[in-house]
């Protein structure tokens, strides 16, 4: 069975940090790219960050680079987001999408940044 599940949301205080991390099942995640995106309350559903397959190329939207990471393993079969520095307006659910042969999404993981 194809599965993406995220893991690592939570509750953190303004510039606290927090590891998402994404799990595949049923597939191999090196032959897609995969990226991070998130959805607010009331908001459209955004790209936050994308790598690559081989892990070399990575791209962010503007409102979180330099505090986020998107990183691999394609061994381990997961994705990861490093989220540092973290503000209000990073509050969503967190969804890892697989592009590739096919295209899946997960779940989804909740983030809550709030003092």
């Amino acid at each position: 069975q194809v599965q993406l599940v995220e893991s690592g949301g939570g509750l953190v205080q303004p510039g606290g940090s927090l590891r998402l991390s994404c799990t595949a099942s049923g597939f191999f995640i090196s032959n897609y790219a995969m990226s991070w995106y998130r959805q607010a309350p009331g908001k459209e559903r955004e790209l936050v960050a994308r790598i690559v397959r081989t892990g070399t190329i990575t791209d962010y939207v503007d409102s979180v680079n330099g505090r986020f990471t998107i990183s691999r393993d394609n061994a381990k079969n997961m994705v990861y987001l490093q989220m540092n520095s973290l503000k209000p307006e990073d509050t969503a659910v967190y969804y890892c999408f697989a592009s590739g042969p096919r295209r899946y999404w997960g779940q989804g993981t909740q983030v809550t940044v709030s003092s």
